[in-house]
């Protein structure tokens, strides 16, 4: 028996990095899951990993959360949903004027509005049912501007306003339910999307890739690169917090000294 157990959670982006660690995290409490990634290879992968780490249900759901049709009917699985972890995202990098309008409309359609359409479906449904939690995954990008990052910095930026805005809206609007909406804000994370950076600086730079994760690590506090892990203790100590304190954060990893 786990705290989470009886709750249901849905966890997009689960079926590597930091959506596989959050995921197993979540069972290991007990949860119910539904894993949601656009590999079926990766999502059969980590529901054997959830099973494993004690979840009593694993269900895996192949979406492309940029189309719209697809999103829409995994938002009918949102609002089955007690915890909701929005995590799904990409990173592109890219000089202003080689940022394109479909660039734009991919990331922010990622990491912004399919976010959006799942609490949209999500929390009316959590506080007729007294309980949920959501935890958006967005990054230091949201909190500083990086350079060659505009459109990735912009999408950040409005996931972290949706928190903030949905968080403001539930105390308004459903405060007898026991609801949170937070974020969580990583620095660099030992993922593929950090080995895929440190390839696209190594191409441009004449470094080495060692040399380019290094450049990367030292960017974050403390100049190492956070594990999966980490990101995925914070986000559990939000799920589980009862009753529910933190509303509205944007909590920093790896914190400032």
């Amino acid at each position: 028996m786990g705290a989470l157990t009886d709750r249901h959670a849905l966890v997009t982006g689960a079926g590597r990095g930091i959506g596989l660690a959050i995921a197993t995290a979540l069972a290991r409490q007990g949860a119910a899951l539904t894993l949601s990634a656009r590999s079926a290879d990766q999502l059969a992968c980590a529901a054997a990993a959830c099973e494993a780490a004690g979840s009593p249900s694993v269900a895996v759901e192949v979406c492309d959360l940029t189309d719209r049709e697809q999103l829409q009917q995994l938002a009918q699985v949102a609002a089955a949903a007690d915890v909701l972890i929005n995590n799904a995202g990409i990173a592109p990098s890219a000089p202003l004027e080689r940022s394109d309008d479909e660039l734009w409309d991919l990331t922010l359609g990622l990491d912004a509005f399919a976010p959006f359409a799942l609490c949209r479906a999500a929390l009316p449904a959590m506080a007729a049912r007294g309980f949920g939690r959501v935890v958006n995954v967005a990054s230091s990008a949201a909190l500083e501007g990086y350079a060659y990052t505009s459109v990735y910095v912009a999408a950040k930026h409005a996931l972290l306003g949706l928190t903030r805005a949905l968080s403001a809206e539930a105390s308004q609007r459903w405060r007898e339910a026991e609801l949170s909406i937070n974020a969580v804000c990583p620095g660099f994370v030992d993922t593929d999307i950090v080995a895929n950076s440190a390839r696209r600086i190594a191409a441009s730079s004449g470094l080495d890739e060692q040399a380019a994760r290094a450049r990367l690590a030292a960017m974050n506090p403390g100049g190492r690169l956070l594990s999966p892990e980490e990101v995925a203790a914070c986000v559990l100590s939000l799920v589980l917090e009862l009753p529910a304190s933190t509303h509205g954060a944007a909590l920093r990893l790896p914190a400032d000294d």
